[in-house]
């Protein structure tokens, strides 16, 4: 059969190649790139369900494909489970992380303390990961995705921290279809603890944690952003004071002195904030420092400032963290 085309109708063909053309490129474009799509998974065998925070309850539809992470732990568990990172904040990125600086893929959301909710608007993300640093955000988060605050207590880390990061990756892992892998990472950290509690339990010497900053000291005590590494690890505490706190209690090189720690596992803030190599025994050097057991002994520590700060509460954060403690230990 053959067809005849007027002048009209040819036209209208012609416009209506130009809207289906013009149709398929916008929904190109309205595509997330594919290194920050989450493609485990299906959505046709996917159980809605309910996750329990201290900041409400947040119902899982589906499975997320565009995810904003607002915290460094949370690109550290999506960077375990394999899961792609939508959007995240890139001013301070630990160094294990670093692939992710880079990545033009992946929308950067400001800061850590204050994420830019413009970009996270513009990023339409189906699921937003946050933690206390943010709690602020959460109900403008929570209107605009599915929103799971982290319940981790970075003033006081010595009471359910631990359980709150295997809790949390499993979550992570049942929302991605990673379980299988989540409980293996989850065995990996809780043999590593293990591990490290058997080597330190029957040791005498007494430890303390400082933050140097910017030339002076601050005091971080069992009742304080590390207390982990006293009540999950059995570090013996130099100081029983129960200051709390993200950055603890002043102190001078007396205060130090006076307790006299056979270890000091130094946290150089300095250097993660301005971006500069860590410090060493010779820019701390001073006669009171001097005459403690740690620095005559040499356990002077001077941990991966990145994984305790800027972390801490992140599955490779704590293996280093974990290893940094060991070091106090050896002969």
């Amino acid at each position: 059969m053959t067809l005849y085309f007027n002048n009209r109708n040819k036209s209208i063909g012609i416009l209506l190649l130009v809207s289906v053309f013009i149709q398929a490129c916008d929904n190109k474009a309205e595509q997330v790139p594919n290194s920050t799509v989450a493609t485990s998974g299906s959505n046709a065998d996917f159980i809605p369900f309910d996750v329990q925070h201290k900041l409400g309850s947040t119902v899982i539809k589906k499975r997320p494909v565009r995810v904003a992470a607002l915290d460094m732990n949370e690109v550290d568990y999506l960077d375990q489970l394999g899961v792609p990172v939508a959007g995240m904040p890139k001013d301070f990125i630990p160094h294990y992380l670093e692939d992710y600086s880079n990545n033009s893929n992946i929308v950067d959301l400001g800061a850590i303390v204050q994420p830019n909710m413009e970009r996270i608007y513009a990023l339409k993300p189906d699921l937003v990961l946050m933690s206390p640093i943010q709690a602020s955000h959460y109900q403008a988060l929570s209107d605009l995705a599915p929103t799971i605050h982290f319940d981790i207590n970075y003033q006081d880390s010595s009471s359910e921290y631990f359980d709150a990061v295997k809790q949390h990756l499993l979550i992570l892992g049942k929302i991605f279809d990673k379980e299988t892998l989540a409980q293996s990472k989850v065995i990996e950290l809780e043999n590593k603890v293990q591990t490290a509690k058997q080597i330190i339990q029957n040791r005498p010497e007494k430890a303390m944690v400082v933050l140097h900053n910017n030339s002076s000291f601050r005091f971080l005590g069992v009742n304080s952003r590390y207390g982990f590494v006293y009540d999950l690890l059995g570090v013996k505490a130099v100081n029983s004071s129960e200051q709390m706190g993200l950055h603890g209690q002043p102190v001078s090189s007396e205060f130090i002195f006076e307790n006299n720690p056979d270890i000091i596992y130094l946290v150089d803030r300095t250097a993660v904030m301005e971006h500069s190599p860590v410090l060493d025994k010779q820019a701390i050097d001073n006669p009171l420092l001097r005459e403690t057991n740690a620095w005559k002994n040499d356990k002077v520590i001077f941990v991966d400032p990145e994984a305790w700060y800027i972390t801490g509460a992140g599955v490779t954060s704590l293996k280093i963290i974990i290893d940094d403690v060991l070091q106090g230990y050896t002969s």
